[in-house]
């Protein structure tokens, strides 16, 4: 198994150079921004469509589809399932029905005519979508699940795919670059940068770690039968353990090739990997995205 080709979440794709990535990081960045805050308060169309969107963009950017095939069929089958289960459970709503017409000798509810028999309807709203006894579909339940499904789907699978087509680099200066701002009121803008720079180069050390541990576990040919519930859970234990183990053995390693390199603080030892330039293309995106908030803010 290896996981840094077969589910590469959160790493750069160097090779092909897709029109995607060519496209400014800053741009990139208020898409993804885009993406996530427009299905807040929106219609179940509306996040609908923003799937479709994010569909429609991996299947026109070029990208290999080994890429993205199996992160994004996880993904929907995920999203489905939470569907699914959301759909079918009950809305929460606890309604009492009671009966219009009042109940004794002379007039029953099994004698009374419905109201859908006496008073014509004005429209063929129903609230109750589907009634199979133990299974009932309302309106409410159906907007609940869409609402859900959605939102699972834009906020990881929007955040994959920005974080494939965008170098870690990019991603940091695009980031500096708006928070410039923040510095009028002390906040430490380089240091937050330099952390979020060193997370997402330590994202593909964690991967290979994991996949050391379980090649490492499964050379071994333990037979997991003999075990036991206890012995399968101790052994999982000690593995646990020693990812921990590794990871600060990492991070420490890091820690003194910076100490060597003479690093002292954030805000002395900046290193500008990532020149911006806006082109054409990078107009069209803007152009693009102030149409999308128009049609998500138009009544």
């Amino acid at each position: 198994m290896d996981l840094l080709r077969t589910l590469p979440i959160g790493l750069y794709l160097e090779q092909p150079s897709t029109w995607l990535h060519r496209i400014d990081g800053r741009v990139k960045f208020a898409w993804l921004l885009g993406l996530l805050l427009s299905p807040i308060g929106a219609s179940p169309q509306w996040r609908l469509v923003v799937v479709g969107l994010l569909l429609l963009l991996t299947a026109i950017s070029g990208i290999p589809r080994r890429a993205w095939q199996r992160q994004l069929g996880l993904l929907l089958a995920f999203s489905l399932m939470l569907f699914v289960v959301t759909l079918l459970l009950p809305d929460g709503i606890d309604v009492d029905y009671q009966a219009r017409l009042p109940t004794g000798d002379l007039v029953t509810l099994a004698d009374a005519p419905s109201a859908a028999e006496t008073l014509p309807q004005p429209s063929g709203y129903r609230y109750i979508l589907a009634d199979w006894g133990v299974v009932r579909i309302t309106r409410r339940s159906l907007n609940l699940a869409i609402r859900i499904s959605t939102l699972t789907f834009t906020l990881l699978y929007s955040s994959t795919l920005y974080l494939l087509t965008t170098a870690p680099e990019e991603i940091t200066a695009g980031l500096e670059f708006l928070m410039r701002p923040l510095r009028f009121i002390r906040v430490p803008v380089t240091e937050i940068i330099l952390t979020l720079t060193l997370a997402l180069r330590f994202i593909p050390l964690v991967l290979e770690e994991v996949q050391n541990l379980i090649r490492s576990v499964r050379t071994r040919a333990i037979n997991w039968k003999k075990l036991g519930a206890r012995g399968v859970s101790q052994v999982w234990l000690m593995v646990a353990e020693r990812l921990f183990q590794n990871l600060i053995d990492r991070a420490e390693q890091t820690a003194n090739a910076m100490a060597v390199r003479g690093f002292t603080t954030a805000a002395t030892h900046q290193v500008r990997w990532h020149q911006f330039r806006l082109g054409w293309g990078d107009v069209m995106a803007i152009a693009l995205l102030l149409g999308f908030w128009g049609a998500r803010l138009w009544p």
